[in-house]
């Protein structure tokens, strides 16, 4: 079923559907879909009205013939128009079976309300898949409980006069429409706002707008299409303007203040209407001025690791703001707490428990290669033992890498070049040497696949970053790190990491796949040139580094996933397409270049004086929970040839 709210689906005085915010677009397109569900070999749709004055023959017919020929003017020519009131009501079930499309006449909320229960309407749409559409008191009546505001002289005043009733269940929205006609409405001496609504929102979120305004409900998800305002805690705030678009979806964001650019995916979500709601274990003060302004509400816990306590933030937030539609901390540290919070509270939008392994234990990752046939690294599980893994280094060859089987980065991970080595690693690691695997050692230059994947599993957006430094000989080495995006994705490495996501099942991420790309020919893996599964992230790449895909594509990749959670589609552009290059530096060294030169020779407009876009584009400090790997003071330019990525590393980095 696809369901329309809308007050009237006419601006005042028009005797045709509006076609603003694609209302009749909409319809039309919808109308269509729901009849090829219901009789796809029907030549026209058929158009069942249920009336809100069952009893009031005359109001009943006028509505029926005013709809008529609204329906008729707006292009709509379906094969039969009835309207169900007293006179026909016991044939429901048959003129409900016979319809696609079903509309509910607008009207005193709580007669109609009495007449969907008396006929079991309710049971009746249960297995009905066309299109209903509700009109004003019609559209009040879908929600599962009904807010039902005086409107009628004297019901003010009736202290038994009942607001809260049970409705259709077709959705959990409670609007008030008609906005522009009854936002200054008076009745039994009372304004309606703000003496009547306003204080029964408390705990509550009504939503108004004007006619021309509409709610599409479809696929579990709900947007509304055009000038429209929240109503809740005693106040109203505009969400949506025209010709926008507001999604109504619960969005709960773990750890949204780090990495501190997280605050931009949060932006995002924020931008499309989406409730952002924060966990977090630090202050709300102490969160920066984007991601306050992002949140719709925010929960401080004590601990992050302690799992009932933030079982307790997101059971508060469903309990506050109905279902939670997504649980995300683009964190692969926080991935199994995801994945364990999405099992049980039945948020569908991402990983759950029964597959958070393929994603976490690198063991378990060569299952998934294997079946999506990509060639990786050969492996054994450390747990087997040291003669074991001997026999395994002597069909491989020295080096070998040994790094945990669930762990982040090139944290713990160890390059043993010889036997000798092999065994005093094993006599270091005596108690815990079972939660390594052990990998042959490939050389080649590391690149990821970076990728923003709908629900469907297609790319909406793909990037490639090359790393000449591999992320364990940076931290072991306390080297400076550099590496760059590039301008294109190959199209082998394309094919490679779609093939990749299609063998994980991955859907509804931004994913970080690293490959090396083989500097020669070997046995198993590939041709020099090729591309071979390293590991698998199921997070952005770290760091800045979704900055620099912004700044390589001239685009913005935290909407495109804020995009992608509400819309499950693309809706930002690419630009001219860069190099977009990372020099990081150490608080430990002394380097030749100062700032001030750095950006005499590289500053936006200064580098490349015919291409002002080129040059200097961020310079910022790194925190130092990621310094590490990533360096403590970072310089991002983007270039226009990759000859000139490796003059600006040596500038940037060149010691003294």
């Amino acid at each position: 079923m696809t369901l329309i709210l809308t007050g009237s689906p006419t601006r005042y005085g028009e005797d045709r559907f509006t076609e603003d915010n694609g209302f009749l677009a909409t319809v039309k397109a919808e109308l269509a879909a729901a009849q090829e569900r219901c009789h796809p070999s029907a030549a026209a749709p058929s158009l069942l009205m249920i009336s809100a004055a069952p009893d009031d023959r005359a109001f009943t017919d006028s509505v029926l013939e005013g709809m008529t020929t609204c329906v008729r003017n707006s292009g709509i020519k379906p094969s039969r128009i009835v309207m169900m009131d007293r006179r026909n009501c016991k044939k429901a079930k048959e003129l409900i079976q016979k319809a696609d499309w079903v509309v509910l006449c607008g009207g005193h909320v709580p007669t109609q309300n009495r007449f969907i229960h008396e006929i079991g309407l309710k049971e009746l749409l249960k297995d009905f898949d066309g299109l209903v559409m509700g009109c004003s008191a019609g559209s009040m009546n879908c929600a599962e409980v009904v807010y039902s505001h005086p409107e009628m002289p004297g019901e003010a005043a009736d202290g038994s006069y009942r607001r809260w009733l049970k409705g259709l269940g077709l959705t959990r929205l409670q609007i008030i429409p008609h906005y522009y006609q009854v936002r200054d409405y008076m009745i039994d001496g009372r304004r309606l706002f703000e003496d009547v609504i306003f204080p029964d929102s408390w705990r509550h979120s009504f939503y108004t707008f004007p006619d021309g305004g509409y709610i599409l409900c479809k696929d579990g998800h709900e947007t509304l299409h055009g000038s429209a305002w929240e109503i809740s805690n005693g106040g109203m705030r505009r969400i949506c303007n025209e010709s926008q678009v507001f999604t109504f979806m619960n969005a709960i964001f773990i750890s949204p203040h780090f990495p501190q650019t997280y605050s931009h995916f949060c932006a995002a979500l924020k931008r499309n209407g989406v409730n952002v709601l924060g966990i977090a274990d630090t202050p709300f003060g102490n969160l920066n001025d984007e991601l306050r302004s992002s949140l719709t509400d925010y929960y401080q816990v004590r601990n992050l690791e302690d799992y009932d306590e933030v079982y307790r933030a997101v059971a508060w937030f469903a309990h506050r703001y109905g279902h939670i539609d997504w649980i995300e901390s683009n964190n692969e540290y926080w991935l199994e707490q995801d994945a364990r919070l999405r099992t049980d509270f039945n948020v569908n939008s991402g990983i759950k428990l029964d597959h958070i392994n393929a994603i976490k234990e690198k063991s378990e990752m060569k299952k998934y290669y294997a079946a999506g046939k990509v060639p990786t690294a050969r492996q054994i599980k450390a747990a087997e033992g040291l003669e074991a893994v001997l026999a395994f280094s002597r069909r491989t060859g020295f080096p070998i890498i040994a790094k945990p089987d669930n762990g982040v980065g090139a944290s713990g991970t160890f390059k043993l070049n010889s036997e000798a080595e092999l065994r005093d690693w094993f006599a270091a690691h005596a108690s815990n040497y079972g939660a390594f695997v052990v990998e042959e050692f490939i050389t080649g230059l590391l690149t990821s696949y970076d990728a923003v994947y709908d629900s469907h599993g297609e790319p909406l957006f793909e990037s490639m970053g090359v790393y000449p430094t591999p992320i364990m000989d940076i931290v072991h080495g306390n080297l400076d790190s550099c590496y760059w995006v590039e301008k294109e994705v190959p199209a082998a490495l394309s094919k490679i990491g779609r093939r990749t996501v299609k063998a994980f099942g991955i859907k509804s991420r931004f994913v970080h796949l690293e490959f090396f790309k083989l500097d020669r020919d070997r046995e198993g893996l590939g041709k020099k040139g090729d591309f071979v599964g390293l590991e698998v992230n199921m997070r952005p790449a770290g760091g800045y580094t979704p900055d620099l895909m912004n700044f390589a594509h001239s685009t913005d990749v935290y909407q495109i996933w804020g995009d992608m959670v509400a819309f499950d589609e693309r809706r930002k552009p690419a630009g001219e397409q860069f190099f977009c290059a990372y020099a990081s530096r150490r608080d430990c060294y002394r380097y030749r270049h100062s700032d001030a030169e750095i950006f005499a020779r590289y500053g936006a407009g200064v580098y490349s004086a015919a291409n002002p876009q080129l040059g200097i584009c961020m310079c910022q400090r790194m925190p130092d929970a990621l310094s590490d790997a990533l360096g403590n003071q970072v310089y991002i330019a983007r270039l226009s040839a990759r000859k000139e990525i490796q003059p600006f590393f040596d500038f940037v980095c060149d010691k003294v």
